[in-house]
């Protein structure tokens, strides 16, 4: 398709997945890939380096490029995704709920749930635009490293939404490399990428005192019946958990080189301070703010999620990760846990 026809994608968000993903969407040649940076000379760096040092050695196509103007930013577009993490994603979204339209499809890649109200962020979308637009929103989540995508390895992702929606956004993603499969259950697939997060963090701090792959094992499996009581209370399908954007998600984010929130709970095995292992990171580990939405949500909900709690008291309470380890395999033997 000739340049001068292709259709045009937003991406609003330069960090490592939102870059990833518009890497993925040039590649295809089919589009014209625009992504949004909020820092004006970090913006200027991205378009003249034509690479994301985030991602680095892998270089921009000549149909993505990076800006930082605001205005008309939608217009054309055909999509637009917003890469953003979850703490300021409704600040985001706000500045540029005007520039919706009816036949815009909205795409939200974060992970998480805003800490101060604990919505979903397809929620907190929905907080800041026009109802007549909330059908559009569809959310992307799976196991899916920004390292892995930019390279150009075999991935699979979940399209979630209304179904159109859903099926629209897999024809626009699917690639050989990049298969998209689609699922109606909203909630399910951001609670399962929000919850993942979490257990994470508990896997990095198994991984920082030392523990071996029985202790992970045991973790992973055992978070899965975490993840699932708290989706179905919140009203998920349960099946949601046992696919892609459930226990697929979790595996890699707590057993990838790769995964952040994995990382910080290392540190935190090893007793290093949070504040000192976040001012030390250029990204997001989306997992230490999420762990204390889901924690009060779960309270709330009276949901038992005693790793979720552990790993809560470790991080908030400054309670020490042995003291945690110790209780919960003292724990009574009930069916919570």
């Amino acid at each position: 398709m000739p340049k001068d026809f292709m259709e045009k994608i937003v991406v609003v968000g330069s960090g490592s997945w939102g870059t990833a993903l518009a890497l993925t969407l040039a590649r295809k040649n089919c589009f014209d890939v625009v992504m949004w940076e909020y820092n004006k000379e970090l913006a200027e760096k991205l378009e003249k380096t034509r690479e994301n040092e985030l991602l680095p050695g892998v270089k921009f196509p000549d149909n993505l490029h990076v800006t930082n103007e605001k205005e008309n930013l939608f217009k054309d577009a055909k999509v637009v995704i917003f890469s953003i993490p979850s703490q300021v994603l409704r600040g985001v979204v706000a500045q540029f709920s005007n520039q919706l339209r009816s036949d815009l499809l909205i795409v939200n890649t974060g992970k998480g749930l805003e800490i101060s109200t604990g919505m979903r962020l397809s929620d907190v979308i929905k907080d800041e635009i026009f109802g007549k637009y909330h059908n559009n929103i569809v959310v992307l989540s799976g196991p899916t490293h920004a390292e892995e995508v930019a390279m150009g390895l075999p991935t699979t992702i979940v399209a979630a939404g209304k179904y159109e929606n859903a099926k629209k956004i897999q024809e626009i993603f699917n690639s050989k490399v990049f298969r998209v499969y689609v699922n109606e259950d909203m909630i399910g697939v951001e609670l399962g990428g929000a919850v993942k997060n979490c257990l994470a963090l508990g896997a990095g701090i198994a991984d920082g005192m030392g523990f071996g792959d029985n202790t992970k094992a045991a973790l992973i499996t055992r978070g899965i019946k975490e993840m699932i009581r708290f989706g179905e209370k919140c009203g998920a399908n349960p099946e949601t958990f046992n696919g892609l954007a459930g226990i697929g998600d979790l595996i890699v984010t707590c057993a990838s080189k790769h995964s952040r929130n994995r990382y910080v709970g290392e540190k935190l095995g090893k007793g290093e301070k949070l504040s000192d292992i976040l001012n030390g990171m250029k990204m997001v580990a989306e997992g230490v703010p999420t762990v204390k939405a889901v924690y009060e949500k779960a309270r709330e909900l009276n949901v038992p999620m005693p790793i979720t709690e552990a790993i809560y008291k470790v991080i908030y309470e400054d309670k020490k990760a042995t003291e945690m380890v110790e209780e919960l395999m003292t724990r009574e033997l009930k069916e919570e846990f």
